[in-house]
């Protein structure tokens, strides 16, 4: 990243806190630097606490955001960018979603009720109009003429109004049974003649990116993400499906559909209920919010009975879902933590159980992250961007020796770890949710063989202590449950553990046990047997994980040498978040990402 020179921007007083001049997320540029701006909104103008969502006018020039209003419901807020202030939006008494219309005049937005509704105010505030009822809370767009309003409809498909208020017409439909597919977060596409939009299953589980030609009614699948947005530059935005990482790729608007891979635009995307906190206006200008951490957290350990306790009453930071991630030693004496910096980055530390020393591991890139101890203890494998893009890297824990890249492959490698005998390292990569799992010869060099490799999701796997089953999470079914297969040959066998859903197995060191978090999030234990074959025996509900930060799928606890005890992260308190302004984006999709 390059800084430039710092400038003052006249009009923002209150509003700017830092102002960074030639910051490019790529790299430096040799025209049109990107500008980023940290902005900082007064505290009584803030947010709402948990759904401060915003949308940005197409010309770039003002913002419209939710905040909790004096009575403490929520309301609508319109801040001008050369505006010291931010101002209330009269008629917007429980509002969410803002959608401000083309011409910046008007804002659409969803009221939560039985039935919810969409209303339509002028931005300079006055009465609002209803322009639906049945209106399901997924989101509201604008055609590019302003002519319609496009919603999630009750039935969970998408349908459109006039902006005027009328008549709704369908124009998807969908199962809209518990557990079926549901369509939200609609884009128009210049012209009015396809949508884009989000496809996911109930509540919002694997979620892909979605084209519909309005003049043939023909669906076409183009990638797996969600919250799409187009930009006028031929570029389409949206939330990968699996971390919270916001990226664009070419887009033919013509042929509908993507004429290149994506690539990240943010690496650390702030998303509140499954909604990224992004928009695009057409003139180059993006807004983002990025989590300060998530909730604080702090490790404990945690008794079968759930009893909790503190490792170190002075140790707390900030946990979030997606980077958060611990190991503990072999030996049970170590614990490997990924920690939030205040530069922004995420890096690997190690913890002297309980009270000792915490160690600094990793100091470059800005993504250090999923820990897991060789089987020797003296070294980390985890995940890293630090040659730019995200791979399995090795380093000792004791001792200068660097870093060594020990994966490099073309897919997204999510995370990776060496069997118990040292003899394979397994790792999952892929485009996340549908991410397979495979595994080589560590010391042969070979070509990776595939464990487990189907048309659904994989997630999470994790290896028994004898190194003969591989636990792991699959949606074949429609929903997440553990299963286990023999390992390295799958084909030999495999069997389903879960009952209730199933995420998050780890395995006891006696091998004997299987834990995993259900649905009803609560961790559970299984008796399992393996002489002749695997068995799935007695299950029984140990405590409630309510109050312990969960992950995007793998294990966000481990178990120690004793399976007596389990290590996690306890929820603290509320996180926070940083608003980010981006100008000049356009120029740097154009030459990063292609067109």
């Amino acid at each position: 990243m390059s800084t430039k020179d710092v400038r003052e921007i006249s009009g923002f007083l209150a509003l700017v806190a830092t102002v960074v001049i030639g910051w490019s997320i790529f790299g430096p540029s040799p025209s049109n630097p990107m500008t980023r701006i940290l902005v900082r909104i007064p505290e009584d103008q803030a947010f709402h606490p948990t759904g401060g969502r915003f949308d940005v006018s197409r010309d770039g020039v003002l913002m419209v955001y939710r905040r909790r209003s004096d009575e403490g419901g929520s309301e609508l807020w319109v801040r001008r960018w050369l505006a010291s202030d931010a101002t209330p939006i009269p008629g917007t008494d429980g509002a969410s979603l803002p959608a401000i219309s083309p011409d910046g005049r008007e804002v659409a937005f969803t009221v939560e009720g039985d039935p919810a509704r969409i209303r339509v105010v002028a931005v300079s505030g006055g009465g609002s109009r209803t322009i639906a009822d049945s209106a399901s809370i997924g989101g509201v767009r604008w055609s590019p003429d302003g002519a319609w309003v496009y919603y999630t409809n009750a039935s969970l498909g998408l349908s459109r109004v006039a902006a005027a208020g009328g008549p709704s017409e369908i124009l998807t439909r969908v199962d809209s049974a518990m557990g079926g597919a549901i369509h939200w977060a609609v884009e128009v596409l210049p012209g009015g003649r396809a949508l884009v939009f989000t496809e996911s299953d109930f509540p919002v589980l694997d979620p892909r990116i979605k084209v519909l030609n309005m003049e043939t009614g023909t669906v076409g699948d183009l990638w797996a993400g969600s919250f799409p947005r187009y930009s006028e530059t031929g570029h389409l935005l949206f939330r990968e499906a699996e971390e919270a990482v916001l990226l664009a790729a070419p887009f033919d608007v013509e042929n509908l559909e993507l004429t290149g891979t994506p690539q990240p635009v943010v690496r650390r995307l702030l998303h509140v209920d499954g909604w990224p906190l992004f928009s695009l206006s057409q003139t180059g200008t993006l807004v983002y919010a990025t989590p300060v951490g998530g909730a604080h957290v702090a490790p404990v350990w945690v008794q079968r009975d759930g009893t909790a306790q503190a490792i170190d009453p002075r140790w707390s930071h900030r946990g979030y879902p997606t980077y958060s991630g611990l190991a503990l030693s072999p030996n049970g004496t170590r614990l490997a933590i990924s920690l939030l910096g205040p530069e922004g980055t995420w890096d690997l530390w190690v913890k002297e159980l309980d009270t000792g020393t915490l160690s600094k591991l990793t100091s470059e890139g800005t993504l250090n992250y999923r820990p897991t101890w060789l089987p020797d203890g003296q070294s980390l494998t985890f995940i890293s961007d630090r040659a730019g893009q995200v791979d399995l890297w090795s380093k000792p824990v004791d001792g200068p020796d660097v870093a060594k890249r020990i994966l490099d492959r073309q897919g997204v490698i999510r995370n990776g770890f060496y069997s118990p005998d040292g003899d394979w390292l397994i790792f999952r990569e892929g485009e996340a949710p549908v991410a397979d799992i495979f595994a080589l010869r560590a010391a042969q060099g070979t070509e990776a063989i595939p464990v487990v490799v189907t048309e659904s999701g994989e997630r999470s796997p994790a290896i028994s202590p004898n190194g003969r089953w591989l636990a792991y999470t699959s949606n074949e079914s429609g929903a997440w449950h553990v299963w286990v297969t023999a390992f390295p040959l799958a084909d030999s066998g495999r069997w389903q553990v879960s009952t209730n859903g199933g995420q998050e197995p780890v395995w006891a060191h006696s091998g004997r046990e299987l834990f995993y978090r259900n649905l009803a999030n609560e961790l559970v234990a299984v008796q399992v047997g393996e002489d002749p074959t695997f068995e799935v025996g007695a299950q029984e509900v140990l405590f409630s994980m309510e109050d312990y930060l969960d992950s995007d799928g793998r294990a966000q606890y481990d178990v120690s040498p004793d399976d007596e005890r389990f290590v996690m992260l306890r929820l603290e308190g509320g996180g926070g978040m940083e608003l980010f302004l981006l100008q000049n984006l356009f120029e740097e999709l154009k030459e990063r990402v292609g067109n």
